[in-house]
């Protein structure tokens, strides 16, 4: 059975989630830590997932991310999504071969391990595959072997990837599904459930 690097690019909580309009920067910032904190934490618990290696910029950031037991690097690759994932998928290979990189994006304050778990217990060894946003436009997660892995996050990632012949995931997987990009999206995740990083963020705002 095989099992998998979780590959989870962090933009610095200062520049994440722009969008999140209506809000204090302050609370803003600290919305999209959480957010990432519980999607990271999630894919340590996983049972399909060895190890997770996060790509940031935001070293005092790293600190709290490594103590989730995440592995961080830096981005070398600011700015540039996908070759920040294709840098973190060549590094993950060095130290892990033997584990395929599945990408995440960081915004997934609802996931549970055992959504993800589901996800990847459908996919077949050696088998590119994706998960659709819930708007079934964008990208959430997205696996491929080493050799294969091409990631086309972004604006209609989800046809992006369906174009490269990766197989979409269709169990309904509603928290694996629902990333946050503006407080419409966080209301949806609230509704489902966050963890508990994003649940203590939101209560206070």
């Amino acid at each position: 059975m095989q099992k998998y690097v979780a590959l989870v690019p962090v933009k610095p909580p200062a520049l994440g989630k722009s969008r999140l309009v209506g809000l204090a920067d302050d609370d803003r910032r600290a919305l999209a830590a959480a957010f990432a904190l519980d999607t990271v934490a999630s894919c340590v618990a996983s049972s399909e997932i060895a190890q997770v290696l996060v790509a940031t910029d935001d070293a005092s950031f790293s600190v709290e991310l490594a103590g989730l037991g995440a592995v961080t690097i830096p981005d070398g690759v600011a700015m540039d999504l996908n070759g920040t994932l294709r840098q973190s998928a060549a590094e993950a290979r060095r130290r892990w071969p033997e584990l395929v990189p599945v990408a995440l994006t960081a915004d997934l304050p609802a996931v549970h391990a055992s959504d993800l778990d589901a996800a990847l217990g459908e996919i077949t060894p050696g088998e590119a595959a994706y998960v659709a946003d819930a708007t079934g436009l964008g990208t959430t997660l997205y696996t491929a072997a080493h050799e294969a892995f091409d990631p086309h996050f972004g604006p209609g990632s989800a046809l992006a990837h369906d174009a490269t012949g990766a197989r979409p995931i269709r169990a309904p997987l509603p928290r694996l599904r629902r990333d946050v990009d503006d407080l419409d999206d966080l209301e949806d995740a609230l509704a489902l459930g966050v963890g508990p990083r994003t649940a203590e963020r939101a209560a206070s705002l």
